[in-house]
This record gives structure tokens, sequence and C-alpha cells, in this order.
């Protein structure tokens, strides 16, 4: 989905200096917090109000750029926290990416800090195809790490319970890349993958993407662009969501499952939803791989019990769904809630 940058951003005040602790957490990092949280919106109105083209309340002073920092208006000092870095996809922007996983919309509920950022290049995925916005290393992993950063020193790294990477599509690629990196292997406790790659792959649909400009299907996918999923080298929860419409079938076993010694996968019951998601791809909706207008919805919830430490390795199927549209609420809180229940503690035992 491709949203164009507006120029004029969210008013901010001066970037104050980095408080010791959180106290009643009503400015932290410089950024004050409000209820409801800024720049959100829902449904036809995200495409025509100008809110997704905002680009944050929060400032990464390395770099001059702006993200999104939510977090709970009443938070206690040195109540713990789960951290959530939320990436966006390719051809999209941090503010779409905050509606279709909104976990903001459960910080208060489950004691969240979401920073959603937006990458800074615009470049083919494919050669002879247009240039879209995507994360790329040398651009953006500085400013990925500046963020983290900003977020352990203002909410202390003995109170964040939980490290999670979140993706979509190409962001959900760049958190495999970046999970085991020197910088976030002890760190992050857990990768969420939005139809960015599953490990032990669910192979897309040979006509994944999305539809031409007549509205009819791309042409098949190269073979090498059909990406396998790879098998990282640290250790990790990970859940894995995908639309049913964009994968050829779902694996019955994961080796990510095998490594921790989990048990064989049980399905949990079905979430169903009468609520849409906040977004969709406006431009492009109707071929039903690449997704429709947001709606009602069933998922199926397939969880690998008794792993090792605990550890969380799950995958959600969303009937009758695509690749772009934005996670019914209670989809949403599902995922929010085994991610707050999967083990962490990365962070605090780095501190020690």
């Amino acid at each position: 989905m491709k949203t164009k940058v507006k120029t004029g951003l969210l008013a901010l005040g001066a970037v104050a200096a980095l408080s010791a602790g959180p106290a009643m957490a009503k400015d932290v990092a410089g950024v004050a917090c409000a209820n409801p949280p800024p720049a959100r919106c829902s449904g036809a109105e995200c495409a025509t109000g100008g809110a997704l083209a905002e680009l944050g309340n929060a400032l990464d002073a390395k770099t001059g750029r702006k993200f999104f920092l939510d977090y709970p208006c009443d938070l206690k000092p040195d109540e713990k926290v789960v951290f959530v870095l939320n990436l966006h996809g390719a051809g999209s922007i941090g503010n779409w990416q905050r509606h279709y996983f909104p976990a903001v919309d459960h910080k208060d509920k489950h004691r969240l800090v979401v920073a959603t950022p937006t990458a800074a290049t615009e470049q083919a995925m494919i050669p002879g195809l247009p240039a879209v916005r995507r994360w790329d290393a040398a651009a953006d992993d500085a400013h990925l790490q500046n963020i983290s950063d900003m977020v352990i020193e203002a909410f202390g790294a003995n109170n964040i319970a939980a490290f999670w990477l979140a993706g979509h599509s190409q962001g959900g690629f760049t958190s495999s890349r970046i999970v085991c990196s020197d910088y976030f292997k002890d760190k992050v406790d857990g990768w969420l993958s939005l139809s960015g790659g599953r490990i032990g792959q669910a192979p897309f649909v040979a006509a994944f993407g999305p539809p031409k400009a007549d509205g009819s299907p791309p042409d098949p996918r190269p073979a090498g662009a059909r990406l396998p999923g790879a098998t990282p080298a640290c250790d990790f929860s990970h859940i894995f969501a995908i639309g049913e419409y964009e994968i050829e079938n779902l694996p019955e076993t994961s080796p990510w499952a095998q490594k921790y010694g989990c048990d064989a996968r049980v399905r949990r019951e079905d979430i169903v939803d009468q609520r849409p998601g906040h977004v969709w791809d406006y431009q492009r909706a109707g071929y039903k791989v690449w997704g429709t207008t947001a709606r009602p919805g069933t998922a199926e919830v397939y969880v690998y019990p008794n792993c090792d430490g605990g550890r969380l390795v799950a995958d959600v199927v969303r009937k009758d769904k695509g690749h772009t549209e934005g996670l019914e609420p209670k989809v949403a809180e599902a995922i929010v809630a085994m991610m707050v229940e999967a083990p962490g503690g990365k962070l605090a035992a780095s501190a020690k």
C-alpha cells in the first residue's frame, strides 16, 4: 500500500531530557501521553483525513527522524511493560502499520509500549517495478537501534518484561533479518511476523502481490522471490499471522517448535470478530490475495504447547483474508495477549 507523506507533521513540543523513570508516565522521552492516542482514524476516514501521513509524536534526536511512541498514560513508577517495535511493510508508512496491527488500542489493558517508525528509503523491490518505501539496512538499522535505546533508557531495562519485534510483509522480513543481529539478539524475546515469513515457511501463492492496474492478478512471482523460511541462530518466541489467501498451505509442523521440544500443535478456539480492522489498501482493494476492504472475520489459532523454557510458537490464519486487511480488534488483542504471556526478560538480565 502506497501512502504519500505530507510535510505538515504532528506538532510537538521541544524534546525534553530523559527522566530517571516514568513517574506516573505523563511525559516520557519528551512525548506527552494522550488518550485517545494521537493521529488515529478508522475505515474510509483514514484515506481522506490525513492522519496516516503523520510521521509521529517522538523524535530520534540522532537522526532527526520522527516515529510514534504510545504507552499507558497511567503507568506507575517501575511498572513492568512489554515493548513492541512495530514495522510497516514495503510501500507503506508507520502510521498505517499502527492501524493495521493496532497494538496501541490495547496498550492500557496489556501495559504496552509501542514504537512505530517509518522507513527512509524508496526503491524498487523487484527490478522494473515502481519504487516503494521500504526498510534498508544502511538507511534504517541505526534508526531502529536508536529508538530501542530511547525506550530502554526511558522506561528502564529492568521494567521491560519482554521486547518484541513485529513486522508486516517486508517489515516482517526485516524483523527476521535483525532479530539475531549483534544489537538485538540479547534484547529481543519474540518475533511477530504479520505476513512477513514463517520459520518453516508457509509458501506464498504464485500470484502473490498487488493487482495490476486493471484489477487482474499479478504475474506469477519468480521462484527466487518466494523466500524460504530460514532458521535463525538465536532464541526467541515466534508468532506467525497470515491471511488465508496469501499462502498455499500452513505446515502442520514447525522447525522452531522442534528446536524447543514443543508438543504437536493444538488448535485453540477460533477467534470470531464482528468488527473490522481499521485500514486496508485504499488504492488497490479487490484482489482477494492482496486484500479487500477491512471486514469482520474469523481466525484459526494453532499453538505448539510445552516448549522448553516456556517459549511460544504459534500460527494464526485469518480466514477469507488477504495481505492488507487490517487486523480485527479481537484478533489483534489475542495476539497481543500471547505476546504478553510469553516469557521475556532478556533486557532485565542484561541490566544485572
